[in-house]
């Protein structure tokens, strides 16, 4: 009997995809994958294409260097929060995240179905955050901002839209030891809302 070919998955973000100040095995594409393989889906490691600091337009740039091959069976975007730090406007990150959304698309084979964006985590409420000039709450409204830019296009995409920002808010202690990026468990924790909707996106592929 021949072997079932795995199906591959490309993860495209900045810090909190690439899992920054936790170990590889920790990062959630990487939970993702473990926890996909334990319940008999045959998948290779994920692709990473993140950077610490990397705002929509450095991975766009980004993408276009690492020759990336589709079609991906399932392709994952999570970015925007460097753009929000920057302090750029809203309206030019609606823009650039419409064009990586539909990049991604393209990489997913042209399947919507089978890409899945992530929300912003709100680092305004992590320790890193209490010497920010801006403040919690001003931090708050501008990621709730760009999350729903994000969700909005996502579902006029036809793509998956998962919201783990309440998740980054309930449980802000939860921080690696830069006092900034989710630890290990609060990754885990990301993992109980996008894990099944990854399992429905990957549903149509084989």
């Amino acid at each position: 009997m021949p072997a079932i070919p795995p199906l591959h998955y490309l993860a495209l973000g900045d810090s909190y995809t690439i899992g920054e100040s936790v170990p590889a095995e920790a990062r959630w594409p990487a939970q993702l994958v473990q926890q996909l393989r334990r319940s008999g889906v045959v998948i290779d490691d994920p692709r990473i294409v993140a950077v610490t600091g990397w705002t929509t337009d450095e991975l766009s740039a980004g993408m276009d260097q690492a020759q990336l091959a589709p079609a991906y069976d399932l392709v994952t975007l999570l970015i925007g929060v460097n753009d929000e730090y920057r302090s750029r406007p809203a309206s030019g990150y609606r823009t650039a995240f419409a064009a990586l959304l539909q990049r991604a698309i393209v990489l997913a084979g042209n399947h919507p179905q089978r890409v899945i964006v992530v929300s912003i985590p709100d680092w305004g409420a992590t320790p890193f955050a209490r010497d920010d000039a801006r403040g919690a709450a001003r931090i708050a409204d501008e990621l709730d901002v760009y999350n729903a830019i994000a969700r909005d296009e996502t579902t006029r995409a036809g793509a998956h839209w998962v919201n783990i920002t309440p998740i980054s808010r309930q449980h802000a202690d939860l921080v690696a030891n830069d006092g900034l990026h989710p630890s290990a468990a609060q990754y885990t924790l990301w993992l109980d809302a996008i894990l099944p909707i990854a399992r429905r996106a990957l549903r149509p592929s084989r």
